[in-house]
Parts: structure tokens; sequence; C-alpha cells
């Protein structure tokens, strides 16, 4: 008689399905990414050698003549590094200052209709007055130094944490409001453990859009208000003044690495915040 063996097998290891379509969707938009990229770079080439007569090409120098001419060369170079420094920390204090301010003033007027009714009229007007309208009064009120500069950013970044943070107070699930009026929960209490909890995901879209609108800001700011030290703003109107294109356009690409890196950033933030918690935070 022949003796059967039962031996353990050992498991086959099987691919996770849901990291496979993860890691193709992340490769899927990164290809994409990369092909718009290269796609904008043979228009911008079509359109400097196609478009352009050689006596006309200043208005849109090639990429390697500008990566070449400003972005290689340290004498170019340096002083728009310097200026983006001095044009980030601009848009920094604007940031702090909009995010402290607009909180506050989103969750108030998630208290009472009352507030609501006479304060979000004004921040609607806020909104759609244009910044470039108001920025010369700003100066003579505030002077045209630095102080100006953050008042812009401020403007211009307030509406969307403002509506942000009171569409996430007023959205908060009406059954917890229920839960915590039964277990007698003070007013603070229901503040601090629900509702700002709840409403996070809105708060942090809003940080996240206005992280963005508060470099515009800084760089309006730069252009209208030109004491103290100089930022890229400053250099850009300086440049387009000069007719110096390469570096125009070098500046503009800086300003623009830099917002895409602080929104990137700020998306980050928000997906560690809560992304465990809430649908917001997936990455799809």
């Amino acid at each position: 008689m022949s003796t059967v063996l039962n031996l353990p097998i050992a498991p086959v290891a099987q691919a996770d399905p849901v990291a496979s379509r993860g890691l193709a969707a992340r490769f899927g938009r990164g290809s994409v990414a990369v092909a718009a990229l290269a796609a904008g770079i043979g228009l911008w080439y079509a359109v400097s050698y196609l478009v352009l007569s050689p006596q006309r090409r200043f208005l849109l120098p090639p990429p390697h003549a500008v990566l070449a001419q400003s972005l290689l060369d340290s004498v170019h170079l340096r002083p728009m590094l310097v200026a983006l420094g001095v044009t980030a920390e601009v848009a920094g204090m604007g940031f702090v200052a909009a995010a402290v301010i607009g909180i506050a003033v989103g969750a108030l007027m998630s208290q009472t209709w009352w507030l609501e009714r006479v304060i979000f009229p004004y921040a609607v007007v806020l909104q759609v007055v244009p910044i470039l309208a108001i920025t010369p009064l700003l100066g003579l009120w505030f002077g045209y130094s630095t102080t100006s500069r953050v008042a812009v950013c401020v403007m211009i970044a307030l509406f969307p944490i403002i509506t942000n943070t009171h569409f996430g107070f007023r959205s908060v699930d009406p059954g917890l409001h229920e839960l915590f009026t039964l277990g007698r929960a003070s007013r603070l209490q229901r503040l601090v453990r629900l509702e700002l909890p709840a409403a996070s995901p809105a708060i942090l879209t809003g940080l996240r859009i206005a992280s963005g609108q508060v470099i515009i800001g800084a760089i309006i700011g730069d252009m209208f208000f030109a004491q103290g030290e100089p930022g890229i703003g400053t250099l850009m109107d300086d440049y387009r003044a000069q007719l110096r294109s390469t570096d125009l356009i070098a500046a503009i690409v800086l300003a623009a690495a830099f917002g895409v890196a602080v929104f990137v950033v700020c998306s980050v933030v928000s997906r560690l915040a809560v992304g465990r918690w809430h649908g917001s935070g997936s990455v799809r």
C-alpha cells in the first residue's frame, strides 16, 4: 500500500488588488502630468520659433534660453531667490493672519443666525471688490511697506477660509448635536469636542485654497508697495519695464513653482490630519 504524506503546503503569496490599483492609478496620473508638461514645453517652442519672427522672439524666448540665461546663471538667479524669500515671508504672515481671522469669523457666524446675517454680506463684498482697486487705498492707510503687503494677502485669502469654516460648522450631524444635548454638554464643550473636529475637513480645504491666494496677494503687494526689501513681484515689474523677458519668465516660473510647493505641502498636511477618518483625505 502506498503511503500518502500529508505535508503542509505553503500559501501562495498574492498581490493586493487594492494596492495594485493604487499603484497603477498613481503611475497613470504621473504619466499624464509628464505628458502635459511635455506638451506645454512643445507649444512654447512652437510659438517661439514658428509664430514669432527672430526680431520679436524676445517676447517669448524659448525654454532653453530662459534656463541658460536666467535659471542657471547665478548672477541672475540669486536676486530672484532673495526676492522670493521676501515674498514668502510676507505670504506666510498673511496666511497666518487670514487663518486666525477667517476661522474665528466663520465659527462666530455659525453660532447665531443674526451674526451670519450681519457678517456674511461684508465677506462677500470683500471677495467681489477687485483687489487691484483697493490696493492703493491700503497704501494710504498702512503705508507702502510690509504692513500693506500683508494686508493685501489677508484680504485676498480671507473669504475661502470664512466660507469653508462656516460650511463645516453648519454641516455637523444633527444627531450628534442631540447626543451632546442629552449629555448636557456646555457650549464650549460642544464647540471644542464636536463642531471643531467635525468642521476640520472643510476648514483645511479653505486653508488649502487660501495658501495659493496669499502668494498672489504677496506678489500684487510687491508690485504696488516697493518700499523696503524687494519681493519677486517687484523684480517682475522691473524686468517688464526693462524688457528683460528671460528674467521675467524665470521669475514667473520660480513664483509658480513656489506656489505649487506650498499647495502640495498644505494638501499633505490636510491628508495626514483627516485622511484616516474622512473621505476627503483618501488618495484616489
